[in-house]
């Protein structure tokens, strides 16, 4: 049996991305649903928000799913404590090391996977006591790190011996053939399931997604040390072009503040945070999440009859 569907008591190797703003009770629980693992994303809300939204989720399936934790949040205490307090079976975390919370998760059969965008984070993760690693590549929507998908996973592979999951321009069966050849276990997917049925954002962000072109997704705040992949728009030209003048970080991140809700709920075109990977462009349609995942792995059996889903 595969090691991730055997670890996380889950039918596909496939976890979707803990997205701020976009992985809500109703994208979590369509994805499990669907045989993979649906993930609420903590973002910067607090504990009561994501509290309801575990409660939906339950509502809507029975089966596993999980909270991704961003470190950085101001919230990430209360939402471990959630977290705990209502038995979640795995948490995935990112922007941060999860090392204060390892213990007590563990203590309670609590899951971890940390995403890690190089190999010496990943060997710190598995000595903490992680139970696999979501290797990122700089494909991937939102905060990114420097190297890419096809080169870190086989060296994230070769360097631990808990499962990895690929994270990062993966779309379809195609990218999940390739990254099991590179040695990953699983795959986690976050730009393909914008478009699905079930997933909440506003229209117009599906639609960015749709017509982008294979160069729309670009890097703003390299200069600022907080890298962010996003669509090309007027708030990302804008930020570039602060960037080349050399303006003060302050400025240029207080442009950015809450662009992320302005996209996903108010679907501003211009002013939103557009966060997609560069896999984007070849997203061409929105459908049910349990189409998706069928659709991904039937390409895959196809291409490799032999894949270990």
């Amino acid at each position: 049996m595969n090691r991730i569907c055997e670890l996380l008591n889950i039918k596909y190797p496939i976890i979707q991305g803990g997205m701020a703003w976009v992985a809500d009770a109703s994208l979590a629980s369509a994805v499990s649903n669907a045989g993979a693992l649906g993930l609420i994303a903590g973002g910067n809300a607090p504990k009561e928000i994501i509290k309801e939204e575990i409660r939906k989720c339950r509502e809507l399936t029975d089966k596993p799913f999980g909270v991704n934790v961003m470190l950085l949040s101001p919230f990430a205490d209360d939402i471990i404590d959630l977290i705990i307090e209502e038995k979640i079976p795995v948490i995935t975390t990112g922007a941060g090391n999860p090392a204060k919370y390892v213990d007590r998760l563990k203590e309670v059969g609590i899951k971890i996977i940390p995403v890690v965008p190089s190999i010496a984070l990943a060997q710190r993760m598995e000595k903490l006591g992680a139970d696999a690693v979501i290797v990122e590549g700089t494909e991937a929507g939102g905060h990114i790190g420097e190297l890419t998908t096809m080169v870190l996973t086989p060296q994230v592979v070769d360097a631990v011996n808990i499962p990895v999951i690929a994270a990062g321009g993966i779309a379809d069966g195609r990218g999940i053939v390739a990254t099991f050849a590179l040695g990953a276990s699983g795959v986690q997917i976050g730009t393909r399931f914008i478009c699905s049925d079930e997933c909440n954002v506003h229209e117009n962000y599906k639609n960015m997604v749709l017509k982008s072109k294979d160069r729309d997704a670009i890097v703003t705040g390299r200069t600022t040390g907080h890298p962010v992949r996003t669509l090309k728009n007027k708030l990302s030209k804008e930020i570039l072009n602060m960037e080349k003048e050399g303006q003060p970080t302050e400025e240029i991140d207080k442009r950015g503040i809450g662009s992320l809700r302005i996209a996903t709920i108010e679907g501003d075109i211009n002013n939103g945070s557009f966060m997609a990977g560069q896999i984007a462009s070849i997203i061409k349609d929105v459908k049910p999440c349990k189409e998706i995942i069928e659709e991904m792995i039937s390409q895959a059996k196809n291409i490799m009859p032999n894949i270990q889903l």
